[in-house]
């Protein structure tokens, strides 16, 4: 049973950071692709990043590119969204998600979802 936990959400003024979290378990995410979505109240949910667990190979979405990193730490299988310049239009839930492929351009597949942790940007 995969389960992912994230941690990390909070309140930050504009222009701080936040590190969010993503605890995997529940089976070898060698093969797995993790993405970080975020969802913003009366909003889809929207597409942040991804990260190829074997290579750690990166994809982001426009949006937040050179705002936002993705990562990974292999010895404590988590996955981490540094989040830096922070706006208040960055104001949601971000939510981490796994996927078994190594494609990591597609925004699309994923299967496992984490609870979700609330990010607030006050201006």
């Amino acid at each position: 049973q995969v389960q992912l936990v994230e941690s990390g959400g909070g309140l930050v003024q504009a222009g701080g950071s936040l590190r969010l979290s993503c605890a995997a378990s529940g089976r070898t995410f060698s093969r797995y692709t993790m993405g970080w979505f975020r969802q913003a109240p009366g909003k889809e949910r929207e597409f942040l990043a991804a990260i190829w667990w074997s290579t750690g190979t990166t994809y982001y979405a426009d949006s937040v590119k050179g705002r936002f990193t993705i990562s990974r730490d292999n010895a404590k299988n988590t996955v981490y969204l540094q989040m830096n310049s922070l706006k208040p239009e960055d104001t949601a839930v971000y939510y981490c998600a796994a996927k078994n492929s190594i494609v990591v351009t597609t925004t699309t597949g994923y299967d496992y979802w984490g609870q979700g942790t609330q990010v607030t940007v006050s201006s």
